[in-house]
């Protein structure tokens, strides 16, 4: 929700596809195995089906997804081939979209300096670490930034008006869908990415994947029961800073959904009232 409204606050107009199916969530690591480009590269189908050559994501894992498949068909006109003999319900992939993600488009196309100017609420004296995950930087191929030192998250968060609190941490795993079969070491992964934040004295993680969302925020206030002493910090999607920095309706964020509202840190910090 708080893509789109903040896409439309900045004059670009979201459209979401008619029809669209699960990314297939990993992109296979072998070279033959073409099944798992199937779920990816039928998205593609449909983006060219609707008369767009560009899809914006707003999920790193999908981004991801969707980056490898496209430049592996791309490359290999053979696998391109089978894949589409392979869909013979969808019309055949020609190749022509561009996949970006949503923070791609912010940064190249919309810039950085132009949503600064666009901030009614500066996030002043919040401190805020960026957390990147794996799958916005890895493989170098498809990543949005260097891997080791990337500054996408940070330079918006500046842009608007926030403090940025670096660790080392930013570009660990969060525990991905091990969150199903080993909560307590999902617990304990978050808890580590979240303490280092606290002692650097961060109030706020900063991300953009949905299930980095998850699992720090949900695991990592779970973490509570395992470390005495520890307190976890609001978890906020980009998105949603953007759409309070910008002057939109802190309703359309949804943080009655989080495990740790950050809406009382905002109030401190006077972002809202």
């Amino acid at each position: 929700a708080t893509a789109r409204a903040v896409l439309e606050a900045l004059g670009h107009e979201l459209r979401e596809m008619e029809e669209w199916n699960c990314c297939g969530v990993v992109s296979s690591l072998t070279t033959d195995d073409l099944m798992h480009h199937i779920a990816p590269l039928r998205n593609l189908v449909h983006v060219e089906d609707e008369g767009m050559d560009r899809v914006i994501v707003v999920c790193d894992m999908c981004a991801n997804t969707l980056k490898q498949t496209n430049r592996r068909v791309r490359e290999n006109p053979d696998d391109l081939e089978t894949l589409n003999a392979f869909m013979d319900r969808e019309n055949d992939y020609r190749g022509t979209v561009t996949v970006q993600h949503l923070l791609e488009f912010l940064r190249d196309e919309v810039g950085f300096a132009a949503i600064r100017k666009r901030v009614v609420r500066p996030l002043k004296g919040m401190r805020i670490m960026p957390y990147y995950g794996c799958m916005l930087l890895r493989p170098r191929e498809v990543a949005i930034d260097d891997a080791e030192e990337p500054r996408v998250l940070a330079d918006l968060i500046e842009a608007l008006g926030g403090e940025v609190v670096d660790s080392p941490y930013k570009i660990e795993c969060c525990g991905a869908y091990r969150t199903i079969d080993q909560k307590e070491a999902t617990s304990r992964r978050a808890q580590r990415i979240t303490a280092y934040a606290l002692e650097r004295g961060a109030e706020a993680i900063a991300l953009s994947c949905p299930l980095c969302r998850y699992n720090l925020d949900v695991r990592g206030k779970e973490a509570e029961a395992l470390f005495p002493g520890y307190t976890q910090i609001p978890v906020i999607y980009y998105t949603q800073l953007m759409s309070i920095a910008i002057g939109l309706d802190i309703e359309n964020c949804g943080f009655e959904t989080h495990a740790v509202d950050p809406t009382p840190l905002l109030r401190e910090k006077g972002v809202i009232s």
